[in-house]
């Protein structure tokens, strides 16, 4: 019968493991290159949505503004996130000198 070959041709058309496609970044993408998740970037680094894309963002620094999430559900809905702060480091409130309602920022700060 026919079909053994058929069968044997379609296997031997395979081709052999193939290399890793051009488009996947070997090294770890650097700030501002597509990712899809963090681990795809460099130390310091975290993929985060950029429009309708992620991209490398840096990891928040001490004194840097951060986005505090009160309900889990909105942060899908931004077009722009912002990274976690660096190891060490947690979102709060900005303790102000100004007036009670001066926009409330929260930054980084140490625990």
């Amino acid at each position: 019968h026919g079909t053994v070959e058929l069968d044997e041709m379609g296997a031997e058309a395979l081709p052999r493991r193939t290399p890793a496609p051009a488009w996947l970044p070997t090294a770890k993408g650097e700030e501002g290159d597509f990712c899809l998740r963090s681990s795809d970037c460099s130390a310091g680094l975290c993929c985060a949505r950029h429009f309708w894309s992620k991209i490398c963002k840096p990891v928040l620094r001490e004194g840097q503004v951060c986005t505090r999430h009160r309900r889990k559900g909105t942060h899908g809905l931004e077009i722009f996130q912002r990274c976690q702060c660096a190891e060490g480091l947690a979102c709060r409130l900005q303790r102000e000198h100004g007036p009670a309602d001066a926009s409330r920022l929260h930054t980084c700060q140490r625990h």
